[in-house]
């Protein structure tokens, strides 16, 4: 039996500073640090609940912050001019039909919040091992030339979709790509998935931060059940 890596974090206090030559660096939610990026890690990490997200100039962080970010499906609103553009149809979607397009495409996303990538090279790599795997997945969407224009990719935790990252090449590609993804889970019978950390775009379609010890909670029942959500 493989011996696990990561501790539980529901009680988990991460030290809220490290110094690492000389400079101190804050961890909140952090908790693990360093442990090697591998596919076996990974796998236990997200059914744990903890992600990682490189950082520059620290061992890698291993996060499972609090609060939490997820987005239900029964609290979702769509705002009427997404509405408008989705029953235009102007994409396809698809499942798992490109991942490593999708993973290089979001790496080299333009976000001025975030300066710089967190998807490195060494991600790309173990995260195609993931999908390769069984338990990685990505949504494509692409327009009527057939080009991919944007799409996301997570994680299946056993049940709960761990979304990681979006890109888009054309307005609202991206969005429509999530919800495309939202109606796929909920015939499978999922009715959340996890957003990690909140930001403007998934505000708007009404996720919420519930505690930590709340969403692994809301993730062991899941596990429980037993949900094949990419088959």
């Amino acid at each position: 039996m493989r011996r696990e890596t990561f501790p539980d974090p529901i009680d988990y206090d991460s030290p809220k500073w490290v110094e690492i030559r000389g400079f101190r660096y804050r961890l909140d939610g952090v908790v693990s640090l360093g442990t090697p990026l591998t596919i076996e890690n990974v796998r236990e990490a997200y059914s744990k609940g903890i992600f990682p997200w490189y950082t520059p100039e620290i061992p890698l962080p291993w996060h499972s912050p609090d609060p939490r970010a997820i987005l239900i499906f029964n609290e979702i609103t769509i705002p009427r001019s997404l509405a408008k553009v989705r029953r235009q149809g102007k994409f396809t979607f698809t499942i798992d039909r490109d991942f490593r397009s999708v993973i290089e495409a979001c790496s080299e996303a333009d976000r001025p919040d975030q300066p710089g990538t967190w998807i490195t090279r060494e991600f790309i790599d173990v995260f195609v091992e993931a999908h390769e795997a069984g338990f990685a997945h990505s949504v494509e969407a692409w327009n009527a030339r057939g080009e991919l224009v944007g799409g996301l990719y997570g994680v299946d935790a056993g049940g709960v979709f761990c979304g990681e990252s979006m890109f888009y090449r054309e307005t609202n590609a991206s969005k429509l790509a999530l919800l495309f993804l939202i109606d796929h889970l909920r015939e499978r019978g999922a009715t959340w998935l996890d957003i990690q950390v909140m930001t403007p775009h998934l505000a708007a379609l009404g996720a919420r931060e519930i505690p930590r010890r709340q969403f692994l909670a809301h993730l062991h029942t899941a596990q429980t059940t037993g949900l094949k959500l990419f088959e």
